[in-house]
This record gives structure tokens, sequence and C-alpha cells, in this order.
């Protein structure tokens, strides 16, 4: 990439439309989103969204029964719980580069040991560790672009964010099962793969230039607070708290209802392709709509609004899957998908757009806020798979009450603006 001069900003406070100086190109920045983009796609999603689509191979192998598919599928969010914190602390303190690199690169070596796995046990420890490694990366990667973008950009890049996430999921669950796995001769081969793919992207960012506001050293002026003044300044901040308790509802409903759909429809006689086409169909719509819906709530000039409709939407599309017919998973998709990553991108800029977080503790937010919302994707699967011993259709029922619940919470939600 092309280098440009670097700035290193002192003091304390810094407002998060200070981040980035003029001097900063246009083309480097433009050019980092590429790669933030690229990391999103190839290193969060792809390895992940794999699993749904895996799950009846892996189950028959295996000899799974839905419930343990549920736990499997559970443990990346798991894990979550106990190192998001610590990693969203860490980009604040090292940089997101450093983290990057060597969080990519060990994420990959775990993706390969999800591969060599031969029990639900082994496979279960694999996926945490690979959990561990990757979600204490994350918040680094969502702290980039926090760090090269301000101001109405924020929005557009964490809806590039979140698109490139979605197109992730899409090739992912269009691929792994029907091409991947024939081609590469099994899943286990196919973790590998992506295991081997994460690997890459480590060494492309070993090659990509410093944050804007770092020098050669990658010292850091302004996270120079010991992790327990950093965390006991971001607790504070309710809205964090409030909104955190709106995205648990909601990613477990999501989360829940993405591991089991592609089990459900092949049960009701789906063939593996059309079934894969289905969660294909659902990324892409989702991918398709997310930085529209970002840019709708720039002009309504209310990231709430558009959370709360994206919100209902989810609640209203995962509920008509419980009615069961081949007609309504189509339709349950055009209304449920289109606004998935749209809300994350959305949420995450609500979020950034606090005045007391900054660029200065913006890793640490984000860590915290993931922290909470790991409950929802842990206990949302194992759960909501286990009602489908009384009828497959109710887990349906289950994670859209989920997303009501999230619904109720934007009643104590204040809007950016009001912020």
């Amino acid at each position: 990439m092309k280098t440009c001069p670097i700035l290193i900003y002192k003091g304390s406070d810094i407002p998060m439309t200070a981040a980035i100086d003029e001097n900063t190109s246009l083309k480097s920045r433009w050019n980092m989103l590429a790669m933030i983009a690229l990391t999103g796609c190839v290193f969060v999603a792809m390895p992940q969204m794999c699993m749904p689509v895996l799950f009846k191979e892996i189950s028959t192998d295996l000899g799974l029964d839905l419930v343990q598919v549920g736990i499997i599928w559970g443990m990346i969010p798991f894990s979550g719980m106990f190192v998001i914190l610590l990693g969203g602390f860490l980009s604040d303190r090292f940089g997101t580069r450093r983290v990057l690199i060597v969080g990519c690169f060990l994420t990959g070596l775990s993706g390969i040991l999800r591969g060599m796995s031969d029990s639900f046990f082994t496979l279960s420890a694999t996926m945490f560790l690979f959990g561990l490694l990757q979600i204490i990366t994350s918040p680094a990667l969502i702290r980039a672009s926090t760090i090269w973008f301000s101001g109405k950009h924020l929005g557009l890049a964490n809806g590039v964010l979140s698109m490139s996430m979605g197109l992730g999921f899409l090739l992912s669950s269009m691929i792994s099962a029907t091409v991947l796995s024939p081609l590469l001769g099994g899943w286990r081969n196919v973790l590998i793969a992506y295991g081997v793919a994460s690997i890459v992207i480590s060494i492309l960012w070993y090659f990509a230039r410093n944050d804007p506001r770092h020098g050669d050293s990658g010292a850091e002026n302004e996270a120079s607070l010991p992790f327990k003044e950093t965390l006991l300044r971001v607790i504070k901040i309710k809205r964090i708290w409030i909104l955190g308790s709106v995205v648990m509802w909601q990613i477990g409903c999501v989360q829940g209802m993405l591991g089991y759909l592609p089990i459900y429809l092949r049960d009701m006689g789906w063939n593996a392709a059309t079934a894969d086409g289905a969660m294909a169909t659902f990324h892409g719509l989702s991918t398709l709509f997310t930085v529209p819906i970002v840019l709708l709530s720039d002009k309504l000039g209310s990231r709430k609004k558009m959370l709360f409709v994206t919100t209902l939407m989810t609640a209203v599309g995962v509920g008509i899957l419980a009615l069961g017919s081949g007609d309504n998973v189509w339709v349950a998709m055009v209304v449920a998908d289109i606004v998935r990553d749209g809300f994350m991108a959305l949420q995450m800029t609500m979020l950034l757009e606090t005045k007391e977080i900054g660029t200065r503790y913006a890793g640490t937010a984000i860590g915290l806020i993931h922290t909470i919302s790991r409950v929802g994707e842990i206990v949302s699967p194992p759960v909501g798979n286990s009602f489908a011993d009384i009828d497959p259709r109710i887990p349906f029922v289950f994670w859209s009450g989920m997303a009501v619940i999230a619904i109720i919470g934007f009643t104590f939600l204040k809007d950016s603006r009001n912020n």
C-alpha cells in the first residue's frame, strides 16, 4: 500500500472527528477500507458461516444430535465471553495492526485444528479455541474503521465492513458444503482451508501501513491508561448497557436461527443445494441492503428509528418460518434477511457516536457491548434447538420472541442525536 506521513496525536480525549488528519490521503483511507472489508469477509465471516451448512455432514460423521450441534455452534460466542473485553482493550493499548497480525495468525492455526477434530468433545474444544482467538481479534477490526473514518463517513465505513461480512456469509453458505467439501475431500479439509486463509490475512496485515495516529513504534499515547481504569470509565456509560441488551436479544435470535435453518430445511425434504441456496439468499439480501440502510439512517438523522424497524422485521421474518411451508421460507427470507447486516452496522455506529467514548475507549467499549451480547448467542442455539423435539417449528417461535424483547428495549434507548 502507498505510504503517507504518519501523525501521532498527543493529549487526552481526542474527538472522533479529529482522529484522521486532513493530510491523510483519501486513497490511503479507501485502500485501508478494502483491507478491513477483506478481513471481515475471509477472516470473520467465512470460517464461521461454513459451520451451519456443514453441520449435516459433520453430525452424520461424528454421530451428533441437534442439542450437540447447538452446543458446538454456541462455542464461538461462549468463548467470546471471556476475552472480547480484553481484546478491545488490547486494540486500544497496542494498536489495531499489531493485534490483527498476531490474532489472524493464531486464529488460522486454531481453524486448522478444527479440521482435525474426531468427536463431539474435540470439535467443541477446537471451536472454543477458535472462537477465543477470533473474537479477541475482532474489536481491532471494528476499531480500525473508527480510526480511519469519522463523521458521516463512519457510518458508511461500518456499513461496508458489515456488508463484507455479509458477503462472506453468502459465499461460505453457497460453496462450503456443495463445492468445497466434495472438491477438498470432506468437511475437515474445508475447515483447514479456511484456517490457511486466515494466516494469509495475517501476512497481508503485516505489510499494511500503520494507523494514521501511530508512529512506527506503534506507541499510542492516548491509550496509556491501565485496563482497570479504562474499564471503570467505560462501564459507567449507561448507553452501552442498554444498547448491549438490545443487541443481545437480537443477535441471539439471528444466531440460533442461522444454525438451525439448514438442518430444518433438509429435514423438511429440501435437497442440499436448495437448502444452501436459501441460506445464500439470506446472506445475499442482507449484504445488498447494508449500505442503503446505513445511508437511510443518515438521511433520517436517526439510528434508533432504523434499528427499531430492522429488529421488527427480524421478529416478523423469523416468526414466519414457524409456518413451515416452502413458500413461507422464501417470504421470511425477504422480510428478515435484508436487515441483518444493516442492524449490525447501525448498532456499531450508534455505539461509536457516543460522545463519552471517542477513539480513546472505542476498543474497550466494543468489547463490553459484545460481551453483553454473547449471552444471547450462547444460550439461544441449544435452548432453541431443544424445542425441536416437541415440534420442529417451535424454535422459530422462541427466536422470534427474543427479537420482540429487543424491540421493547428500544424504549429505554436515546438516539445518537439526543445523546
